[in-house]
């Protein structure tokens, strides 16, 4: 709640602007990786490069539209909502792309998805009572998944077999995050439509 004394945030603000550019990154980055794909098998040539630098960029942003929401106080509703959503985008994209070129195992995908969207819609449906901020571990399973996903991206990754293991061993640590972090989103979920019952 806003203060007499203090002005309301502005939705438009520089830290949502960055949110809602990187969700048209997303639709980018996919093209880079298509751009990459011949005869249904990645190259690991120079669209793929442009693929990884756009995938960065964007994950950037994110860190980014952060810290600038919290340092100057243009925290939203608005960014609460869009930022989780613009990650899901991102992250779904590569890891369909992903499974799709044989680069991951489709059930790893499916978990992922399935969790991520399914959170997103408990979020919109206890809305009526709170908006659910990320919490701390969402953004440690969020930072796990990128990392993964970026040493999936990366041309080198493929080019020598430790790396793989490496990618490999990540993306399992961000399929398991993924699931802790859910029930733990699930169990806020139920003390917050409680809360606002009672209320």
């Amino acid at each position: 709640m806003t203060s007499p004394d203090e002005k309301p945030v502005p939705t438009l603000n520089i830290a949502n602007i960055l949110t809602m550019l990187r969700i048209v990154m997303v639709p980018l980055f996919a093209w880079f990786y298509v751009l990459d794909v011949v005869g249904g098998q990645p190259q690991y040539e120079g669209w793929r490069w442009a693929a990884v630098a756009m995938f960065a960029l964007a994950m950037y942003t994110d860190k980014l539209d952060g810290d600038i929401a919290r340092s100057r106080g243009l925290i939203t509703d608005f960014g609460k909502i869009a930022d989780p959503i613009a990650d899901k985008l991102l992250t779904g994209a590569a890891l369909v792309l992903f499974s799709i070129c044989g680069e991951l195992s489709w059930w790893a995908t499916g978990i992922i998805l399935v969790r991520e969207w399914g959170i997103t819609a408990m979020r919109f449906v206890v809305i009526r009572y709170s908006v659910m901020p990320a919490s701390r571990g969402g953004k440690v399973k969020t930072v796990t998944q990128a990392l993964a996903i970026l040493l999936y991206l990366l041309p080198v990754t493929h080019m020598f077999d430790w790396l793989g293991i490496i990618a490999a061993i990540v993306m399992w640590a961000a399929v398991a995050l993924t699931l802790v972090t859910g029930l733990d989103y699930i169990v806020q979920a139920v003390r917050l439509r409680k809360q606002g019952r009672r209320e």
